[in-house]
C-alpha cells in the first residue's frame, strides 16, 4: 500500500528542494551501496536496492516528480487514481543506463537488433586519361575496374542450383529472436539478430560453389562510357547501377568515372575559352596582313592591323570549347609575339640600320614616351 512506503526523498536523504544533480548524486551512492552483487544474500540489501531504484525512477523524472510533490505515493496508486497508476512493476530502464554503465559495465542495457533487409551496394571510382582533342570534340573509352557483382551460377541467391535458401527455424524467418534474463531489476527481454540465420530469416543448406552462399562474386568488369563533347579536367560521369552489387536484394551502387585530360602543346583551356600563343615576324607586325592561326579545327587565317606590337591579344569567337550539353562554344584568344630575326648577314645588318635611321621620330610611340619620361625626370633632378 501506499501508505507504508517510506518518502521518496527520506530514501535518497536528500531535501524536497534538491537539484537534479543533487539527486543523481545521491542515488549513484545509495545504489552502490547497496547492490546486490555486493552483498550476495543479504535480503535487506537487495530490499533497500529496489527502494532506492523506485524512488530515483521518479524523483528523476520532472512530471512524474511533479505528480509525487502533488500528490505524494497516491499519484502511482491505481487506487487512488490520482496519477499514472501501474505501479513500479515494469519502469523502464531510461536514465538508469548511464549510471549502471558505470559501476558494472553496462550489463542492464536493454538493446534490439532489426532483422537484416535489402541494402544498397557501395558506389565505385574509375580513373580515365584522355587527349585534349578528346575533350573538346566528345569521345568513346573503355573502362576497367573491379566490382563485386551478382554471382552469374546461382543468380545471386548464394543457394547451389536446383537448390533454394530455406525459412530458419530458429526463428521462423523473422530474423530476430528474443532473449530473456534475470537481473537485478526483475527478468529483462531483449531482441537480438537471429544467430542461426545472422538476421536474414533464411539459411543455405546447400551453398553455391562458385561463390560459398555469399551470392555475390569480385569480378573484374570493362564497360564503354561517352564522354560529352567539351567535359573538362577533375570532371566525372556517372554511370547508374555499376557498382557494387547490393545485400539481399538491394539495388547496385552507381560508378562514378573520374575524368583527366592531358595538357595539349599549343592550347591553354580556361573554361569554355582556349588561349595560345602565335609568333609572328617584324614584318608581319609592321605592315599587318593575315596570319595563320591553329584552332581545334585545323589552321585558320585571320588579318591583324599594321603596328601590332607584341603581347597583343585578338579574340576568335566561338572557336573555344563546346558547352557541354548545351549549345553554343567558347571563345579563341591568341596572343601575338613578335620575334626578333636572328643570325643576319652583314648587308641584313646594314639595311636593318638604314632602314631605322630612316624611321626617325614619331614611328617609335612607346620608345619616343619612354625617352620623354626620362627627360623629365632629369630636369626636376
Amino acid at each position: 500500500m501506499a501508505e507504508n512506503k517510506r518518502d521518496y526523498y527520506e530514501v535518497l536523504g536528500v531535501d524536497k528542494g534538491a537539484s537534479e544533480d543533487e539527486i543523481k548524486k545521491a542515488y549513484r551512492r545509495l545504489a552502490k551501496k547497496y547492490h546486490p552483487d555486493l552483498h550476495p544474500g543479504d535480503a535487506e540489501a537487495e530490499k533497500n536496492f529496489k527502494e532506492v531504484n523506485e524512488a530515483y525512477s521518479v524523483l528523476s523524472d520532472s512530471e512524474k516528480k511533479a505528480k509525487y510533490d502533488q500528490f505524494g505515493h497516491a499519484a502511482f496508486d491505481p487506487a487512488s487514481g490520482a496519477g499514472y497508476g501501474g505501479g513500479f512493476g515494469g519502469f523502464d530502464m531510461g536514465g538508469f543506463g548511464d549510471i549502471f554503465e558505470s559501476f558494472f559495465g553496462g550489463g542492464f542495457t536493454q538493446g534490439s537488433s532489426r532483422r537484416a533487409g535489402p541494402s544498397r551496394g557501395d558506389d565505385l571510382e574509375a580513373r580515365i586519361t584522355i587527349r585534349f582533342e578528346e575533350a573538346a570534340f566528345g569521345c568513346r573509352k573503355e573502362v576497367t575496374y573491379n566490382k563485386i557483382d551478382k554471382c552469374a551460377s546461382c543468380n545471386g541467391s548464394g543457394a547451389a542450383q536446383g537448390s533454394s535458401a530455406e525459412t530458419c527455424s530458429t526463428c521462423r524467418g523473422a530474423g530476430q529472436v528474443r532473449t530473456t534474463q534475470r537481473t537485478i531489476l526483475g527478468m529483462m527481454q531483449t531482441t537480438v539478430a537471429c544467430p542461426s540465420c545472422n538476421g536474414k530469416g533464411k539459411v543455405i543448406k546447400n551453398p553455391c560453389t562458385a561463390c560459398r552462399g555469399n551470392g555475390t562474386l569480385r569480378t573484374r568488369k570493362t564497360l564503354e562510357v561517352t564522354i560529352p563533347a567539351g567535359i573538362d579536367d577533375g570532371q566525372r560521369i556517372v554511370l547508374r547501377n555499376q557498382g557494387n552489387e547490393g545485400a539481399m536484394g538491394g539495388g547496385a551502387g552507381d560508378l562514378y568515372v573520374s575524368v583527366s585530360v592531358a595538357r595539349h602543346e599549343i592550347f591553354v583551356r580556361q573554361g569554355n575559352n582556349i588561349h595560345c600563343d602565335v609568333p609572328i615576324t617584324f614584318a608581319e607586325a609592321a605592315l599587318g596582313g593575315e596570319i595563320t592561326v591553329p584552332t581545334l579545327n585545323g589552321n585558320a587565317t585571320y588579318r591583324i592591323p599594321e603596328g601590332t606590337q607584341t603581347g597583343t591579344k585578338f579574340t576568335m569567337r566561338g572557336k573555344g570549347i563546346q558547352y557541354v550539353n548545351a549549345r553554343g562554344s567558347g571563345d579563341l584568344i591568341f596572343t601575338v609575339i613578335v620575334e626578333t630575326p636572328k643570325n643576319l648577314t652583314d648587308e641584313q645588318k646594314e639595311l636593318l640600320l638604314k632602314f631605322s635611321g630612316d624611321c626617325g621620330e614619331g614611328k617609335y610611340s612607346k620608345r619616343d614616351r619612354y625617352f620623354d619620361k626620362l627627360k623629365q625626370l632629369f630636369k626636376k633632378k
